[in-house]
C-alpha cells in the first residue's frame, strides 16, 4: 500500500468531510489544502487572517466554493469549536504553536476530548517496503508509562485499521529482544504483549520486545532466532519515548527520503498536526489520512 492509495480511496466519496484550518494564512499550508480541495479530498473553513488566507486563496485564480475564510484573532479556540459543535470534521494545524492548538483541544467546555490518551501517529512510505510503516508516537507523549503506552498502541491499532489494513501487526521497540530487568522499556513492551493476548489491546497483534532491525526484517530476526507473527513484519513501531521517536521520524524522512503524513489520534476527530516545518506535501498525505480515517468511522 502507498500513500497514493489511501488518496484514491478518500476521494471516492459523495459526502466530504469538511477541516476547519486553525491559522490558514501560511504559503506551505495554503498550497496543501488548495490541493485537497481541487482533488476532491474535504471543502474547509479556514480561521485566522482573512486578509492574508484570501490573499493566498485568490493568488489560485479558481473558484472554490467549498472554502470559507473567517477572519479572526482566535483561530484555534474557532477552528476547534468548529469540530466541536459539528460544523467541521476534522482539525488541521496551521500556522500556530501545537501549544496554543493543544491547549483549545483539552478545554473543558467546548474542546474535543474524550479521556483518552492523545497521541501522534505517522505513516511512512518508504523505498524497499511494499507497504507503510505507522510509527507511535514521536510527538505528543515524551516518556509514557505502561497505562499510557497501551493507550497509544490501541490508538494506533484504531487508527491503522481505518486505513485498510487488516489486523494490523505492532511492534514494541527497545534495544534489545529479551527481557531486562533493568531495563524498563523491556517489561512494558512484555506486559503489552500480554496484555494483547488477554483482550486488553484489541484490533491487532502486538509483540516486545523487539529491535528495529527484527521489527522489520525478516532476514534479522531469523538471523537472532526470533520468530512470532511480528517479528520481521510490522506495521506498527511503537517507541519507548518520544526522543526516539523524533529521531527515527526525522531520520526516516531525511536520511532515507520517505514520505509521510501524520495526524493526532485519540480525540473526537482525527487532528491533523504536522511540524511548521513540514512540506506541503506532507501536510497533503496528512489531510489524506484524516479523510479516510473519518470516512472510515462514519461512513460518509
Amino acid at each position: 500500500m502507498r500513500l497514493e492509495h489511501l488518496v484514491s480511496q478518500a476521494k471516492n466519496q459523495k459526502v466530504k468531510p469538511v477541516i476547519a484550518v486553525a491559522e490558514a494564512g501560511d504559503q506551505e499550508v495554503m498550497e496543501s489544502v488548495f490541493k485537497a480541495y481541487k482533488e476532491g479530498l474535504a471543502h474547509f473553513i479556514l480561521f485566522g487572517d482573512g486578509e492574508e488566507i484570501s490573499k493566498l486563496l485568490n493568488q489560485r485564480n479558481e473558484s472554490t466554493p467549498g472554502i470559507k475564510v473567517v477572519s479572526t484573532a482566535k483561530a484555534a479556540q474557532n477552528a476547534v469549536k468548529a469540530v466541536h459543535d459539528g460544523d467541521a470534521d476534522i482539525l488541521m494545524k496551521g500556522l500556530v504553536p501545537t501549544s496554543v492548538l493543544l491547549k483549545e483541544v483539552l478545554n473543558k467546555e467546548y474542546g474535543l476530548r474524550t479521556g483518552n490518551v492523545l497521541s501522534h501517529v505517522a505513516a511512512f512510505e518508504i523505498a524497499g517496503f511494499n507497504k507503510l510503516i505507522f510509527v507511535t508516537d514521536a510527538a505528543m507523549n515524551i516518556e509514557p508509562d505502561l497505562n499510557q503506552k497501551a493507550q497509544i498502541l490501541q490508538n494506533a491499532m484504531n487508527f491503522v485499521l481505518q486505513t485498510g489494513v487488516e489486523q494490523p501487526k505492532a511492534a514494541v521497540l527497545t534495544a534489545v529482544e529479551n527481557v531486562n530487568p533493568a531495563m524498563q522499556a523491556t517489561l512494558d513492551a512484555a506486559s503489552l504483549t500480554v496484555m494483547n493476548a488477554r483482550g486488553q489491546i484489541t484490533g491487532g497483534i502486538v509483540e516486545g520486545p523487539l529491535a528495529l532491525d527484527n521489527a522489520i526484517s525478516k532476514e534479522a530476526a531469523s538471523h537472532k532466532g526470533i520468530t512470532g507473527k511480528v517479528a520481521g513484519d510490522a506495521d506498527i513501531l511503537l517507541v519507548p519515548t518520544i526522543e526516539t521517536g523524533n529521531v527515527l521520524y526525522k531520520s526516516l524522512i531525511y536520511f532515507a527520503r520517505a514520505k509521510v503524513g501524520a495526524v493526532l489520534c485519540g480525540a473526537k476527530s482525527p487532528i491533523v498536526l504536522t511540524s511548521r516545518a513540514d512540506s506541503a506535501e506532507s501536510k497533503y498525505y496528512s489531510i489524506a489520512l484524516a479523510v479516510k480515517s473519518v470516512i472510515t468511522d462514519k461512513k460518509l
